[in-house]
């Protein structure tokens, strides 16, 4: 199989060293080099990066790699499709997947997405109406029953969920590639056009990031995609205490959100 997957990165970083992965400078338009390709040659949104995320690489990819690559993915400098997981972090390198490893993946299902992100306590909805600004779920639902109606019923049942296929990573054969960045990319154009985030702090302006994580699970949804879960794995520690934590203070304390985000991001 030819497979591609991106690995978004805006900083010199240790990267896999086998060659299903190229790294790829997100927001690389008026930065210094890092020594990886970046996602602002041919048909590009580069410029957006602070405002899109990861999603400039992923436009990159769909605009510019070649026809003959037959699946393509998106993974993160710090977070990877793996194995398993495993406490050592520093052996969690070795557990991130290979060529081999999804082409025997993708043997079962033309899609990898990640393990299931678990709220509980939360629909998708609330959850991100308690984390961001409500505008942008509000109008890209709005978008979507203008744009492609029949997807409306997609979009309340991801919505009420408690669970999502989060973090914008996933391995899709090309022609599906093909299709979601399509219908993604004329959504989250629109909602460009619509939401007014010029008073908005740092955080909270990558909204299109924000939307896009919800809307994989609602285009799989609709369109009946067949799909294999794998784990995920964060190659630092991280302090699940205080996540936590601001978990339950975005969900008790709608005020305390705004101000988080204010004085960290802002």
């Amino acid at each position: 199989m030819n497979i591609k997957i991106l690995v978004a990165a805006h900083k010199p970083y240790w990267m896999p060293p086998d060659q299903c992965y190229l790294p790829i400078h997100v927001g690389h338009q008026g930065k210094a080099d890092i020594g990886f390709q970046g996602d602002d040659t041919g048909d590009n949104i580069s410029a957006k990066n602070p405002h899109y995320c990861e999603l400039t690489g992923l436009y990159w990819a769909w605009k510019n790699m070649p026809q003959d690559v037959e699946y393509l993915g998106l993974v993160h400098y710090r977070r990877y499709f793996t194995r398993r997981e495993v406490r050592n972090v520093e052996k969690r390198k070795e557990q991130v997947l290979t060529q081999a490893d999804f082409e025997q993946l993708l043997k079962k299902a033309p899609v990898i997405v990640p393990g299931k992100r678990r709220y509980f306590i939360e629909t998708n909805r609330s959850h991100y109406n308690h984390a961001h600004h409500t505008d942008g779920l509000d109008l890209a639902e709005s978008i979507i029953h203008e744009q492609c109606p029949a997807y409306d019923a997609a979009f309340q049942t991801v919505m009420n969920r408690i669970w999502a296929h989060m973090f914008n990573m996933f391995v899709m054969r090309r022609d599906l590639f093909d299709a979601y960045c399509s219908w993604l990319f004329a959504i989250l154009s629109e909602l460009e056009k619509r939401v007014d985030i010029t008073d908005w702090n740092t955080y909270e302006s990558r909204i299109f990031g924000f939307v896009s994580e919800r809307l994989l699970d609602v285009w799989l949804e609709h369109n009946h995609i067949d799909y294999i879960e794998q784990n995920v794995s964060f190659l630092e520690p991280q302090n699940w205490l205080k996540k936590g934590g601001i978990f339950l203070k975005r969900k008790f304390i709608p005020e305390w959100g705004s101000k988080e985000h204010k004085e960290e991001k802002g």
